[in-house]
């Protein structure tokens, strides 16, 4: 058997002008799980990253906590689909950029509704892949896991709905299950595979191992 990990990347900049980096925080989570790692004493035969430079930066900090260097390979179809065009497509009014509890909660909705629609093929985000081919992106990084690196310990680096699609893929949920895996996932957590040639089997989802002493409870983030 191999083990596969696929890591959510650290916190990003949600409501910034540009999402797409990590904050001070994400830094912080990115080398605190590199580190726990090293602790147990799990090493990576394989290292796969999505092309986004969040990821990217997650999995460098995971590597310094480590204190160890890798190539990686680089798979576009780890990428995360793209929440404001997934929004816009069933709510074209422009969201004011949230700033209460309730915003946020309103935003969310609005997610997991167009969420829904795009898995349901009825809307179409702008600049975005069909669900069917989002789908084919994650499930072909699968098909390579098993290819490549049976008995092998291999990292994913990649986003919230690449992971929940992924674990929706092994167990075979629903749209709707798969969703809200998505929506509670958190930053630089952990999910676990154990896999043959043949198949991937879920060990765990959601973990976050390395943020459970008490001096980390408020590293523990989501978006």
């Amino acid at each position: 058997m191999g083990t596969l990990y696929l890591v959510r990347h650290g916190q990003a900049s949600f409501g910034a002008d540009d999402y797409d980096h990590l904050s001070d925080l994400g830094h912080k989570q990115s080398v605190r799980l590199g580190e726990y790692f090293a602790q147990k004493g799990i090493h990576f035969d394989g290292l796969i990253a999505g092309t986004l430079r969040r990821h990217k930066q997650t999995l460098a900090g995971i590597l310094r906590g480590m204190k160890r260097e890798g190539e990686h390979l680089s798979w576009a179809g780890l990428n995360e689909y793209d929440s404001e065009a997934v929004i816009a497509a069933s709510h074209p009014h422009k969201l004011a950029e949230p700033t209460s509890p309730e915003m946020y909660r309103h935003h969310f909705r609005l997610l997991r509704d167009g969420l829904a629609q795009w898995m349901a093929g009825t809307v179409s985000p702008k600049g975005m892949p069909s669900y069917g081919d989002f789908v084919a992106g994650v499930s072909g990084a699968l098909d390579h896991v098993r290819a490549n690196h049976y008995g092998q310990n291999v990292l994913v680096v990649t986003s919230g709905g690449p992971i929940s699609t992924a674990v929706g893929c092994v167990l075979g949920t629903g749209a709707e299950a798969t969703i809200e895996l998505n929506l509670r996932i958190r930053n630089s957590s952990v999910t676990e595979f154990a896999f043959s040639p043949k198949r991937h089997m879920l060990v765990s989802y959601n973990a976050i191992p390395h943020l459970e002493e008490p001096g980390f409870a408020e590293w523990v983030s989501y978006s």
